[in-house]
Order: structure tokens, then C-alpha cells, then sequence
């Protein structure tokens, strides 16, 4: 979300409105694991549990921006979805959608102090907000600062998951300490002495 600036649907949010809203939305619904988006911004206020793509996580403020971390829920057909659109490479925005009233100042929409947000963000193909794209993903995967060059490099955890896969529930019992002292030397690309 975007506040202090006309959005493409040519209203103004306040920012500090707009914060005391995301405080109250994060501790009603963030906080509690009912923080839902759906797949496209229907008309209502309601939550249709077939549409649900994403679980927000967690929102802050950086400016006038609020950025928020959301969860693509592959389990889920809206979830499914969103994420063959975003292993194709697809641009994916989001937008808020929320009630309240409006009022004309200054030559533009003004949002009033009685909004309240229906959900953080629905998964949508064009936002209103200019700056609301969906920018990284990042799963399964840590970054590593190396020193030496001054470099980031993504270290896949998918080697030892696929490892794992393999072996019964009492193999990996028996060589958890063994498995994750592997994983610590790997993130070092050292191997174990």
C-alpha cells in the first residue's frame, strides 16, 4: 500500500491513517493466522474461502510505503495459480481492499478515517498503487555472504531435503546431529574434515 500519493484509481490515502489501520489488521488478523488474499479483487468486503491464494505474514511501514511478506499457498488451487503464473516469469501485483468513505478535497478522492481493510492484499494483475509489484521470492533458499569477493551467492537447501526424502523416519532419527552438521559445512562449501 501506498499513502500521500493519488493511486490509479485516483484516491489518497493518509499514511498514518493507513498505519493505524495495518496495526489493527495485524493484531486482529496477521497475528492470529487469518490473514487471507484471494486470487483477483472481488466486489465485497467478504472473504471467500475458494479464492484464498495467500496468508499474509507479516507488514511494516517504510515511509509512506507499507511492504507486507505473504505466503503462496500451493496447496490451493488459487494458490496453484499464482505460483505456475510466477514460475512462468509473470509480473504479479497486489492491492489492498478495505471500506470506508470518501471526500473530495483539494481535487482529489480523499479516504476518510473510517476505513478498515478487508485484507492486506489480494493477488491481482494491476494494482492500483504504482509501487505494489510483488519484487522477490524467496523460498527454500539462504544467502551466503562471502567475504572474500564481498558477494551474496543462494545456497539451495534442496540437496539435503531431497536426501532426506530417501531415508525413514528412524534413519534420519539416528543421524539428525550428522545431517545438520552436513548443512552447516555446506553453507561454508567446506566439506566436514
Amino acid at each position: 500500500m501506498q499513502g500521500n500519493i493519488k493511486n490509479r484509481n485516483g484516491r489518497v490515502y493518509d499514511a498514518d491513517m493507513l498505519e493505524q489501520e495495518v496495526n489493527r489488521y495485524s493484531a486482529d488478523h496477521i497475528e492470529k493466522k487469518r490473514a487471507w488474499g484471494e486470487l483477483g479483487h472481488p466486489q465485497g468486503p467478504t472473504i471467500n474461502l475458494d479464492r484464498i491464494c495467500v496468508m499474509h505474514e507479516s507488514v511494516r511501514r517504510e515511509g509512506d510505503n507499507f511492504i507486507g511478506r505473504s505466503k503462496v499457498l500451493t496447496d490451493l488451487p488459487m494458490g496453484q495459480i499464482v505460483e505456475g503464473l510466477i514460475n512462468a516469469g509473470g509480473s504479479l501485483g497486489v492491492s489492498s481492499r478495505g471500506m470506508g468513505s470518501l471526500k473530495m478535497e483539494e481535487g482529489v478522492m480523499r479516504v476518510q478515517n473510517d476505513f478498515r481493510l478487508a485484507t492486506l492484499a489480494d493477488v491481482v494483475t494491476d494494482p492500483s498503487a504504482h509501487d505494489a509489484f510483488v519484487q522477490g521470492i524467496f523460498e527454500n533458499v539462504n544467502w551466503i555472504f562471502d567475504p572474500a569477493s564481498g558477494t551474496y551467492s543462494q545456497q539451495p537447501v534442496e540437496k539435503l531435503a531431497e536426501a532426506m526424502k530417501n531415508m525413514s523416519a528412524k534413519t534420519i532419527n539416528e543421524n539428525k546431529v550428522k545431517l545438520f552438521e552436513q548443512f552447516i559445512w555446506s553453507l561454508s562449501n567446506r566439506k566436514l574434515p
